[in-house]
């Protein structure tokens, strides 16, 4: 696969997606640095979409430890039921977040964010990495992105 990928200018969200999915997947298939293929999902999603921030925490001695990511300086450590990240890590779901004010416990890495989308990736039923991505704009996800997302870390799962 090359290093650039197609992106439809005047696409609808769902055809963005359709694009980019199976570039990203060839892209990460048959690589098995797991921190190379992190690093190209973030830069692919944030080129594709100019999310606010996209990036991995992944399970290590019981935290969540910042992973690859686009975007400004994060939060390096999160524990388990703590902010979005540390929720979704709990109840082992996607968790979206139409404004980050409103969620009980949320952690502000960053003051400009306002929305958030948290998605698990599973190893043997275990959540072991999540994909969070953060808007600067109130309610910027929705099922379409949530749908995506989870196709996109089932693919990065099933690399494990």
């Amino acid at each position: 696969m090359s290093e650039s990928l197609y992106i439809p200018e005047s696409a609808t969200k769902a055809e963005k997606y359709e694009a980019i999915l199976p570039q990203i997947e060839a892209l990460i298939t048959g690589e098995p640095d797991l921190y190379a293929n992190l690093a190209n999902i973030s830069a692919a999603l944030k080129e594709a979409f100019d999310f606010f921030w996209v990036g991995f925490y992944l399970v290590k001695e019981n935290q969540l430890v910042l992973g690859p990511f686009q975007g400004p300086i994060a939060c390096t450590r999160i524990s388990i039921g703590k902010g979005v990240c540390g929720t979704a890590w709990q109840e082992a779901k996607t968790i979206l977040v139409p404004d980050v004010d409103a969620f009980p416990g949320h952690i502000a890495c960053s003051s400009a964010s306002k929305s958030e989308i948290v998605v698990p990736v599973f190893k043997g039923g275990l959540v072991a990495i999540v994909l969070d991505v953060d808007s600067d704009q109130l309610d910027d996800f929705d099922a379409v992105d949530q749908e995506y997302l989870e196709k996109l870390m089932g693919v990065l799962g099933s690399q494990l």
